[in-house]
């Protein structure tokens, strides 16, 4: 893999991500779906899904450093070293952030799917969630891994 491969990554993805919301924002009305469109994107949105995708970013290349940083307090008393260690050994070959709902105001939670990593045989597919919360000064961190 040449040097340029990671950036690529990234920059696709976040265009996917990108254009994902804009494709959600725009095809659903209130009455097709749980959360309105107009409650889940208001200005707290963008940020919560970015640091959600940024996570995920760093279990996909397998980066625990990074993705230690933006894990909250409560996540961080809730899984040890070693815990944190396999599952960012575990990586994933893809994932797909669904429409976010706020929980409350600071809070959202973004369903996921992952497709796990390369080296197996059979990809299987896999539901889960990921929370995220503001932490204060505009910053975010996830406060439940998927």
């Amino acid at each position: 893999m040449h040097a340029g491969g990671g950036r690529r990554r990234t920059l696709f993805a976040s265009l996917y991500v990108a254009s994902f919301i804009l494709y959600t924002a725009f095809s659903q009305t209130p009455a097709a779906g749980k959360t309105k469109p107009s409650d889940a994107l208001d200005s707290n949105y963008g940020p919560a899904l970015a640091a959600a995708d940024h996570f995920l970013q760093f279990w996909q290349s397998g980066d625990v450093e990074n993705g230690m940083a933006l894990l909250s307090t409560h996540a961080k008393a809730g899984i040890t070293v070693d815990g944190l260690d396999r599952f960012f050994s575990n990586p994933v070959s893809a994932y797909e952030i669904g429409l976010g709902k706020r929980l409350k105001h600071g809070s959202y939670e973004f369903p996921i799917a992952v497709i796990d990593a390369p080296g197996n045989r059979r990809r299987h597919r896999h539901f889960s969630s990921i929370i995220v919360v503001n932490t204060g000064n505009s910053d975010w961190a996830v406060d439940k891994l998927p």
